[in-house]
């Protein structure tokens, strides 16, 4: 523990530095050279204890925590490849890449096993879930995901991982990918039909059990009751992003989107198994 938090970054300190997209709360976050400069949180160092873990056990698809520089921000490695916007732009909507992006979690989530956050906790969540198996990233949208020829290479942006289950993970970087959302909340395009095809495909790149299948809709219900509470608390306790995402409405998608998994729980498990 005592290393982690006396590392230090001296590199580079003369190079441009160049403004990356903010996230939804986390602004400041700049590239310097070969190397991402993000502003110390209260979880950075048990994020940079998983990542020292992923390192340890030969995942490449995660930065490196390289320290703290002079200004003390986290300094980690950048990885190179292509990013969506909002909204997502159609070439990260394939159906390759939606596979891809099932397997990295997988590829993550066996790196991740084993890994106990003992020495660097993470913070304890509001409304937080059971059982644990696992610390996962449990932010693998569109924009956090680095794609390199088509294809899924990377994750970055770790500031949400903590403990979780695989099922879990991987349910919520489906919610994403798919999307699983309420029909008035969708890109224009994209309908129940192609919802359906898109969440069994990934599944079955992910390789989801029978029984995982079938939980699907409730677990999916249940966890957007828990992220409208967390993301309630989150805007009163911390504002900034957090209040602005809930001034604009987030909590009403995150509702609409338990009653629609609810409301389609009979086609969307026979989707899954058929």
């Amino acid at each position: 523990m005592s290393e982690l938090r006396n590392r230090r970054h001296t590199g580079d300190t003369e190079e441009i530095e160049v403004a990356l997209p903010a996230g939804d709360v986390t602004e400041g976050v700049v590239r310097i050279g070969n190397t991402v400069r993000r502003p110390h949180q209260p979880q950075s160092y048990a994020v940079a204890a998983y990542l020292d873990h992923l390192q340890a056990r030969g995942f490449e698809g995660a930065p490196r925590y390289l320290g703290r520089d002079s200004s003390g921000r986290d300094v980690l490695t950048f990885l190179e490849g292509d990013v969506a916007g909002a909204p997502v732009e159609d070439e990260f909507l394939g159906d390759e890449l939606l596979a891809s992006v099932a397997r990295l979690v997988n590829a993550l989530h066996q790196a991740s096993s084993g890994y106990r956050p003992v020495a660097e906790p993470f913070p304890v969540r509001p409304a937080t879930q059971e059982p644990v198996e696992l610390v996962g990233h449990l932010d693998v949208t569109p924009q956090n995901v680095v794609v390199r020829d088509g294809v899924a290479f990377g994750l970055i942006d770790f500031d949400l991982a903590g403990e979780t289950t695989r099922f879990r993970d991987s349910y919520n970087a489906a919610m994403h990918w798919v999307p699983l959302r309420a029909p008035e909340d969708l890109a224009a395009g994209l309908g129940f039909a192609d919802q359906l095809r898109r969440l069994r495909l990934f599944a079955d790149a992910y390789g989801w059990t029978g029984q995982q299948r079938r939980d699907l809709p409730r677990l999916g219900a249940a966890g957007a009751a828990i992220s409208w509470t967390r993301m309630k608390q989150r805007a009163e306790e911390y504002g900034g992003g957090w209040a602005r995402m809930w001034d604009e409405g987030v909590g009403d998608l995150i509702a609409r989107r338990g009653r629609w998994l609810l409301d389609n729980e009979a086609a969307i498990v026979a989707a899954l198994l058929s």
